[in-house]
């Protein structure tokens, strides 16, 4: 009996020894992702590529673990997704309309002015086979595995140094955007150029741009755009949704086992809906911090919201004359709205005002 309790006391014992080393082997990653990003920080880095690294790892109890890398370390902050594809990064956190200039089909994922709004666009998405679409699209043209990760709301349509309202105060106005707006608002009479989030503070501070879109109110306040451009102009009609999304490395994808790929997109799912519904509360309040900080808020003129809309939609139209991809993803986005049509007059109620 003594020599049975001795040797379950050196079995304890060396137990508790190594019990730390067992216990890392154990649960020790088997799969340890560098992701690739387009910023350096702000609510897109923290709501979006850090918590989905957090819920991934949690979701498949340490066996994936991501690095997140701020924007420019790994590779171009706009052109994540061939940092990914060349496998530099394993994952990327991106705006898939970065990679209009390879196929405009990418900016109707990721939304321009002819877009339906971000309630539209994650019924339109999770139920009605927008994400499958997706996913085939960026497989199909890319080779790379995409899923949505991220969305926000309408955007601010500009953090401005000069007060916009109307058309003509777009002319020749010098303005940092990205995508399909880059031809939309030539059209109406503006002077845009690209680049990379980093760039815009300093761009705006010396003078070489006189406005910025980049993201919603709340994502907005971080950069500190409001410090140096007073006005700061609603609604976003150039970019009434803004998906971004997980791209991910078609060698890393197969590596995982069919369990820890569901746990991926589950995270990626679940980040989604997350930053979609913090993001709006959150931009509420950062409106009252913008008049707080000496801000003036500008709502754009009807004239400027429905020429957004109609050039949009007209764009839109242009680029689906042959590109099969373009008009396959719009005739369903436009059916997916055609259904909705009469939402409002079941989903809202406009309410008395309240003495």
């Amino acid at each position: 009996m003594l020599f049975m309790d001795k040797g379950i006391a050196t079995v304890a014992l060396a137990t508790c020894m190594t019990g730390g080393l067992m216990s890392s082997a154990l649960f020790a990653a088997e799969h340890e992702w560098k992701m690739a990003t387009t910023v350096t920080g702000g609510p897109l880095m923290e709501l979006g590529a850090e918590a989905f690294a957090e819920r991934v790892s949690k979701m498949t109890e340490g066996r994936v673990e991501i690095e997140v890398f701020p924007a420019g370390t790994l590779g171009k902050a706009l052109d994540v997704s061939t940092t990914v594809k060349r496998g530099v990064a394993d994952v990327g956190h991106t705006w898939m309309g970065y990679d209009w200039g390879k196929d405009k089909t990418t900016v109707l994922f990721g939304g321009f002015a002819g877009s339906m709004d971000s309630e539209r666009m994650l019924h339109w998405l999770y139920e009605d086979g927008g994400k499958e679409l997706w996913t085939e699209f960026r497989q199909d043209r890319f080779g790379l595995v995409s899923f949505p990760l991220f969305m926000r709301p309408a955007e601010a349509f500009l953090h401005s140094k000069k007060p916009v309202s109307t058309l003509e105060d777009l002319q020749g106005l010098k303005m940092r955007t990205a995508g399909a707006w880059l031809e939309i608002s030539s059209e109406l009479g503006a002077s845009p150029v690209t680049m990379a989030g980093g760039e815009v503070y300093t761009s705006l501070e010396r003078g070489t741009i006189d406005a910025t879109e980049w993201g919603s109110l709340y994502e907005n306040v971080a950069p500190g755009f409001y410090q140096i451009a007073k006005y700061v102009v609603v609604p976003g009609v150039h970019q009434p949704v803004a998906p971004y999304e997980l791209v991910i490395n078609d060698s890393a994808w197969k590596a995982l086992s069919e369990h820890d790929k569901d746990m991926v997109q589950m995270a990626a799912e679940l980040v989604t809906f997350e930053s979609w519904m913090r993001i709006g509360n959150e931009d509420a309040n950062a409106l009252e911090f913008y008049r707080n900080n000496g801000n003036e808020i500008i709502v754009l003129e009807d004239e400027v919201k429905d020429a957004a809309k109609r050039l949009g939609m007209e764009w839109a139209d242009q680029q689906a004359e042959g590109n099969e991809w373009f008009s396959r993803v719009l005739n369903s986005q436009r059916a997916f709205e055609n259904k909705w049509s009469e939402a409002d007059s079941y989903r809202k109620m406009a309410l008395p005002p309240q003495d």
